[in-house]
């Protein structure tokens, strides 16, 4: 009796242990599974962060000009070095605090036209901002005040910035945005290095 016994408790503990080798063979089927699954789905990852054709226009109009500018508008037209000229489009004041000015530089002349100058003579803003419009400014010479373009924490300029050298006829859309003057100050001097200085009317 005790060998009989004996015997089907093996077969008890035979039969215990192959339901849990095949409920842990199926669960392995089912993260093999999963895991295809989320394989299946990674390969589309590092594709879907390639940016797209679209994506790239999209960044480079709010790298180089913002938005329902109309560049039929001339506020005003300013004469540069190597037949360059620029065109101001907007000088809008906005509610965080800020001016924008924005434009078109234009390569009227027979050469090719290096952006380099316009990015000034500040150090920060030299070595944070290459090929930049970061040495423009602007002065209120009613309040004796002059304006830089404002930069973020790590010394980038709020400005169209990484430009390449500008072709002869071609035109580069440009942003700048400045602290904003006082509201009584409706009207400020705007100069870029290598450009003459203007004077620009703010609206809003």
């Amino acid at each position: 009796m005790s060998i009989r016994r004996s015997t089907k408790s093996r077969r008890a503990v035979a039969a215990v242990s192959m339901a849990a080798a095949l409920a842990l063979a199926v669960t392995g089927c089912g993260t093999d599974d999963g895991g295809k699954s989320k394989d299946t789905g990674s390969p589309s990852s590092p594709a879907s962060s390639q940016p797209s054709d679209e994506d790239k226009g999209a960044k480079q109009e709010d790298t180089a000009a913002g938005e329902n500018v109309d560049p039929n508008v001339k506020l005003a037209e300013v004469r540069g070095d190597k037949g360059m000229l620029l065109v101001v489009n907007q000088v809008k004041r906005d509610a965080g605090g800020f001016v924008t000015v924005q434009g078109e530089l234009k390569n009227q002349g027979d050469a090719t036209v290096n952006p380099s100058a316009w990015a000034g003579n500040e150090s920060v803003i030299v070595s944070k901002n290459l090929n930049s419009v970061g040495g423009a400014t602007l002065v209120d010479k009613a309040g004796k005040k002059r304006y830089y373009i404002l930069r973020d924490t790590d010394g980038r300029c709020l400005c169209t910035t990484g430009m390449s050298a500008v072709q002869p006829g071609k035109t580069v859309p440009v942003f700048m945005q400045f602290p904003a003057p006082p509201s009584t100050t409706t009207e400020v001097d705007f100069n870029l290095p290598t450009f003459a200085t203007t004077s620009l009317k703010i609206s809003g």
